[in-house]
């Protein structure tokens, strides 16, 4: 039983300490990185269609194609799916430190060299962009298991779910910075320009100093990862992995002794019978039969789940005018443009986005994964639901404070629900020599759904047809409703060993019936 070896049960049963804060900060400094890379694109995108494909019109402003501007904001996407897969599966193969700075080092290297994109025409510039922005979401993709993994190998079992769930919130605060640094950033040029207006018409005007605006925003996205990669490097193996997966007793017992400050008896007979009983790999019937029903479950919630969220901004067109935060492009100039794209970003993450991760950690250990999922499905489906039958009435002046609420509230109901339980439940219920892969493979079917909603409900929609708008949110919204069932294919994990959970203790693993029986019967594993 996994419960008598000695590093696992010492690392269940530690009480909350300094390192356990560290590990939080050094793996979500992953997240915050992620989270900036990837969202401050939206207001780089609209400066650089001002930039470099304006086309001599004195009404209208550059903007990017529609194909370019898929390309630029997609191509990240692509390489986050491809990273997950990837760096998942190499942690599994070669240990999760191994690979952990990697991530670090492509994420740091890309954001800066994203920023020195070159070329002598439009065409080179977004090319030499988009391959940079690849390698970044390569980076980025792999940070997803291992930083999951690594949380829920290191947590205790009372708090693990509000680390995992702490260290994925950190995202929250990565799009709260990337609208706050391009807000200052185009602000602090927009104060100190004193050229001439372009075409001496000060409306459609693009300042010469916006090419380096852009290009500063996403080099900054380098510094929270070169930060934090000394103390990324300095982390020790996770005990599990060296005692369960490299079958090394004495170094997990002496790593982990030498992190929770505590000696650890190291028992290399259990754990090679341990070790034995867990063979089985990720393609046999064994694993089909004793995990296929999860990894169908994480698979198939964060999919759709990821449909829905990425999918959020088709009314960002009416909620930002609507609210003051924006102008039409035709009225501003580029950097303008710029402020004001920022600022609604920064204004929605903050009380929309921000608190509903930070909802998950407070309550997930109370209520459970399950149950917040649950929660955050029905309820995004009913505000989508009522957005989309009620979207001419709620695009009218007069109810704007009511189309803002709803559009907040989806956002907020996203986070303190699907978007974090979807992250944490693949870190918890897969076995330990196949947890990183598990996790990236659910990771990416996540991204997947990513791709349908940013590109697909987009194209759907791009012309602006009210219509269509409101058959996309309706369509959205059962999608919610099927994620809200697909739930239902995951189980509890609160407060239980990773080792019980997956059943690598010599259990069958946990269901909702096991778990009441087992809590009823034996009470003593949630002291």
């Amino acid at each position: 039983m996994a419960s008598n070896i000695a590093v696992l049960s010492a690392l269940d049963n530690a009480r909350t300490q300094w390192y356990h804060v560290t590990a939080i900060i050094i793996a979500g400094m992953g997240f915050f990185t992620d989270a900036y890379d990837l969202f401050c694109i939206s207001s780089v995108s609209k400066l650089l269609g001002r930039l470099y494909y304006y086309n001599g019109s004195l009404t209208k402003p550059g903007k990017l194609p529609h194909n370019v501007n898929n390309f630029v904001i997609g191509v990240a996407l692509v390489g986050t799916l491809t990273g997950q897969l990837v760096f998942g599966y190499l942690g599994d193969k070669l240990g999760r430190k191994k690979v952990y700075g990697l991530t670090l080092v492509l994420m740091a290297s890309c954001a800066i060299c994203s920023g020195l994109s070159f070329g002598y025409s439009p065409k080179a510039v977004m090319t030499t962009l988009c391959f940079f922005r690849f390698w970044l979401g390569f980076g980025i993709g792999g940070d997803y298991p291992l930083s999951a993994t690594i949380m829920s190998e290191y947590a205790n079992k009372k708090t693990r779910g509000a680390f995992i769930a702490a260290v994925f919130a950190m995202q929250g605060v990565g799009i709260i910075f990337a609208g706050l640094v391009s807000m200052i950033l185009s602000k602090i040029f927009l104060v100190a320009y004193k050229g001439p207006a372009f075409l001496d018409n000060p409306y459609f005007s693009t300042e010469p100093e916006a090419d380096y605006v852009w290009r500063i925003v996403l080099m900054l996205g380098a510094l929270p990862a070169i930060l934090t990669f000394y103390w990324r490097m300095k982390m020790p193996e996770t005990g599990r992995y060296t005692a369960l997966i490299e079958g090394n007793a004495k170094q997990a017992a002496s790593d982990m002794g030498r992190v929770l400050d505590i000696e650890i008896q190291a028992e290399q007979e259990k754990l090679a019978q341990f070790k034995a009983s867990n063979e089985y790999s990720l393609m046999s019937s064994e694993f089909v039969k004793r995990h296929g029903r999860h990894l169908i479950g994480t698979m198939t919630t964060w999919f759709l789940l990821d449909i829905a969220f990425y999918s959020q901004n088709l009314t960002q067109k009416d909620i930002f005018p609507t609210m003051g935060l924006t102008n039409e492009p035709e009225n501003v100039s580029a950097l303008r443009e710029m402020f004001e794209t920022s600022r609604a970003m920064f204004v929605v993450a903050l009380f929309g986005t921000f608190p509903g991760y930070w909802f998950t950690v407070a309550f997930i250990e109370k209520m459970g994964r399950f149950n917040i999922q649950l929660m955050g499905f029905f309820m995004m489906s009913v505000f989508m639901l009522i957005m989309g039958i009620k979207y001419d009435y709620l695009r009218n002046e007069n109810h704007k404070w009511a189309f803002a609420a709803l559009y907040g509230l989806t956002f907020f109901f996203a986070n303190f629900g699907p978007n974090s339980t979807t992250f944490v439940l693949p870190a918890e219920l897969f076995p330990t020599r196949l947890r990183s892969t598990c996790h990236a493979i659910s990771a990416a079917s996540g991204k997947a759904g990513a791709m349908i909603g940013a590109f697909g409900m987009q194209n759907y929609t791009q012309d602006g047809n009210v219509h269509k708008i409101k058959k996309a949110m309706i369509m959205l919204a059962f999608t919610n409703l099927i994620g809200f069932f697909c739930t239902f294919l995951v189980t509890e994990t609160k407060g239980r060993s990773l080792e019980e959970i997956s059943g690598e203790d010599g259990g069958s693993g946990m269901d909702e019936t096991q778990m009441t029986k087992q809590t009823v019967n034996r009470p003593e594993q949630w002291e």
